[in-house]
């Protein structure tokens, strides 16, 4: 299995930012019609592009030397970029076609910032400009916080 280098592994969180931005802005547009959704999608797309802006400039930081134990999380991170959520085979993301409902608009977003999230925890793990990464962290739990709070304002309990 080939590994990722060190800036391969930060252009895909660029290229999930960007995937995210596209996904929220489209949600954004598909439900127009409910205020409260259309805004929560925008919002989440604006703060995608902020991501995107932060881990495109954290490539010209890192530089490729590469961390000890680098093999078996390149492993690991390639495992997480080949699942469905993620930017894998069938590039799910940009496969919009199933979204259907708000409510599966919500569960597709919250499986796909929780695989980011996962992302970013490893990549946290191997470099050494950690705060930066902590920052996107933070930002990408309070997108699942916010997800899941609007998720339970339709569900039926």
């Amino acid at each position: 299995m080939e590994k990722f280098s060190v800036n391969e592994v930060i252009e895909q969180a660029v290229q999930a930012e960007r995937l995210g931005y596209q996904f929220y802005s489209s949600m954004a547009k598909k439900f127009e019609k409910d205020e409260a959704f259309k805004k929560l999608f925008e919002t989440l797309a604006q703060k995608e592009l902020r991501h995107e802006k932060t881990f495109s400039e954290l490539k010209g930081i890192t530089g490729a030397e590469e961390p000890e134990g680098w093999e078996e999380v390149s492993q690991y991170l390639r495992a997480i970029v080949e699942s469905e959520f993620f930017l894998g085979r069938n590039k799910s993301l940009p496969s919009l076609e199933h979204v259907k409902s708000i409510g599966a608009a919500v569960n597709f977003a919250l499986g796909f910032e929780k695989e980011t999230l996962l992302y970013f925890y490893e990549i946290r793990n191997v470099i050494k400009e950690k705060d930066i990464v902590d920052e996107i962290i933070n930002e990408e739990k309070s997108h699942i916080m916010w997800l899941n709070k609007f998720k339970g304002s339709f569900v039926k309990k």
